[in-house]
């Protein structure tokens, strides 16, 4: 194989570099991520440029003692820690964006590799990071589901004190945990519940609310996220 760098490999490498950057990138989008189709591109593509360059610069300056390709590619791979702590976003005890950012890092890797012309190993990462990122998360989300920290809220048509053991036995049943109880009046001057839950994303709502309902005397039930 030629190792002289041509112009017609920096085109097709760059090209690569643009289509594995957007395969990524769409996964992301498709998530609502903060980086999205065109971050991965421009990542993508800029890592193989200066991949290119690291090459490049060695064949056409033959006078310059104790070169090394992999100087600038060391760089990117620093810099991209940057871009990828903007991906991160903190809310209140959670962390978000981790994948994406990570997703940013891999996909420097990838247009390094390209650019690099190991096209067999840039493809097989970028199909491992699709496995990983739709087919892993598929499988992640039914053995570990997120769970959701919401209000439960129950009005009685009557003023008198509820039954709170009924419903606390039906939230036991879907094994959803209820972290504390107040008892007040509504609107109406009816007797309200309002319970904090942490429910599974995969727990069926309408279930829980129906079974609830038929509990008792019932005039409502609703439950919406906890501000």
């Amino acid at each position: 194989m030629n190792n002289v760098l041509t112009e017609i490999d920096v085109v097709i490498r760059l090209c690569l570099a643009f289509v594995a950057g957007g395969i990524i990138g769409f996964e992301r989008s498709s998530r609502r991520q903060v980086a999205g189709l065109r971050t991965h591109i421009l990542i993508t593509v800029g890592a193989a440029c200066l991949m290119l360059l690291s090459i490049w610069i060695p064949q056409q300056f033959f006078d310059i003692k104790n070169s090394d390709p992999g100087r600038i590619a060391a760089q990117v791979v620093s810099g991209m820690g940057f871009l990828g702590a903007g991906a991160i976003i903190r809310l209140g005890n959670n962390i978000k964006g981790l994948t994406t950012a990570a997703s940013l890092w891999l996909v420097a890797a990838v247009g390094l590799t390209i650019g690099a012309g190991m096209y067999i190993a840039a493809i097989t990462t970028v199909i491992l990071a699709l496995v990983a990122l739709i087919l892993l998360n598929q499988i992640e989300r039914k053995i570990f589901p997120d769970i959701r920290k919401m209000v439960l809220e129950i009005s009685y048509n009557q003023s008198d004190v509820p039954d709170t053991e009924a419903i606390l036995e039906i939230l036991k049943k879907l094994n959803i945990k209820s972290r504390s109880m107040i008892l007040g009046k509504s609107d109406r001057k009816k007797t309200k519940m309002c319970f904090e839950v942490s429910i599974l994303n995969t727990t069926d709502i309408s279930k829980m609310i129906n079974a609830i309902e038929s509990s008792g005397d019932i005039d409502r039930v609703e439950i919406k996220e906890k501000s």
